[in-house]
């Protein structure tokens, strides 16, 4: 096969977590056609490890929250504008948007019809709200590409395709960390309990909780005169935590490299976080865990209105129990997160029983067999053949 005959793929993410899965997408594609594959579009750097040449840097679409979007509308038009014109030139075998919906669908719906398969890679959580929603993407959508088991039957009844691919936090690296080159490293006394601390990674996250976890830590520390703490963080609030921290009666361990995260997490007996994904890969270090969150009132007003799930853990979610503790908004409190951390810390048995029943939800997910992004590549290749078959057949 010549390389002008190998099947051009478009791609388009938005995002850094879009450009992560898109890069892992092609690495896969690559493996499972020896390289006789093409790819052009939209991606961040990770991509464009993998051969992607991008159309504009991924920043220009990374833009949340009205106030930063409404002046940077006519920008964000035109680039629309650019990568419809690109799609509708190269005719790829198949086009593949990842994540970030607002620009993603707004591409989908002006590519529809035009003779090229439309996949969506992280299909929306019509499960926690706007239901609807499954209706309205099946409208434009060919196929989607979901993260989490429970997804495909939304919108399979709805007529549109849907295969449960795995979650992205399989692959993370999660599950490798070196937990005794990192009590090495930082010379932490053997035996001694090492809590990990991870208050977000967000401004208005940080901004809520480190007073909340401060308090926690001051609490569990006048029990445990031996306590460690260890508190990833990154960049952009990575200075807000230093500064919080300096008056926290044990002074953290505080990791700014992502490298070292999981190291720390494989170290940490029990972990203090923010509701996120984080709470996933903690159940993959086999670290157990205690979820916190505050959003403000006025906005948890209108969530709990809105949102149709009982459980902010994904781990919880999928098992329908509570298996990791969370106290979200009113019980997100020193005394109650002290006591639930304290249980944790001193009771190894009770760890153990979370990460037996974490252990489920992991394999819910897509852990063990094929890596969610090789069976990504095989459904994106799948529709390729089935769109080269129908076309013959029309012929």
């Amino acid at each position: 096969m010549n390389e002008a005959s190998a099947p051009l793929v478009f791609l388009v993410a938005g995002e850094p977590s879009g450009d992560t899965l898109g890069a892992r997408l092609m690495a896969s594609l690559k493996e499972l056609t020896g390289d006789r594959i093409r790819f052009s579009g939209v991606g961040g750097p990770q991509m464009q490890s993998e051969g992607l040449n991008s159309l504009f840097p991924i920043g220009e679409l990374s833009v949340m929250g009205l106030a930063e979007v409404l002046p940077r509308l006519p920008r964000l038009a035109k680039r629309l504008r650019q990568t419809r014109d690109m799609a509708l030139k190269q005719k790829p075998d198949v086009v593949v948007t990842i994540d970030s919906p607002g620009f993603c669908f707004r591409l989908a719906k002006r590519l529809k019809g035009k003779g090229m398969p439309l996949v969506h890679y992280v299909a929306p959580s019509v499960w926690a709200w706007k239901p609807g929603r499954a209706k309205e993407v099946a409208g434009f959508l060919d196929h989607l590409l979901a993260l989490l088991p429970f997804e495909p039957p939304y919108f399979e009844k709805e007529g549109l395709a849907c295969s449960f691919v795995g979650h992205p936090v399989i692959e993370s690296g999660a599950a490798d960390g070196d937990g005794t080159a990192f009590r090495r490293r930082h010379n932490i006394p053997e035996g001694a309990p090492l809590l990990c601390v991870l208050p977000g990674s967000r401004n208005s996250e940080t901004k809520r909780l480190l007073p909340v976890f401060g308090e926690t830590v001051g609490k569990l520390y006048q029990a445990r005169r031996s306590l460690q703490i260890v508190l990833p963080t990154v960049d952009t609030v990575a200075d807000e935590v230093e500064a919080a921290c300096a008056s926290w009666p044990v002074r953290p361990i505080i990791i700014r490299d992502g490298a070292e995260k999981y190291d720390a997490f494989a170290a940490a007996d029990v972990a203090l976080a923010a509701s996120g994904t984080v709470s996933l890969e903690l159940s993959l270090a086999g670290t157990a865990s205690v979820i916190a969150y505050r959003l403000n009132p006025l906005t948890a007003f209108f969530a709990r209105r809105l949102l149709k799930i009982h459980y902010a853990s994904l781990v919880n979610i999928l098992l329908d129990r509570e298996v990791v503790p969370e106290h979200l908004q009113e019980q997100c409190r020193p005394d109650t997160l002290a006591t639930a951390v304290g249980e944790l810390l001193d009771n190894a048995d009770r760890r153990l029983e979370q990460l037996n029943s974490a252990a489920e939800a992991l394999a819910q997910l897509g852990q063990g067999g094929d890596s969610p992004s090789k069976r990504a590549a095989k459904v994106v290749l799948s529709v390729i053949r089935n769109m080269k078959s129908d076309k013959l057949e029309e012929e």
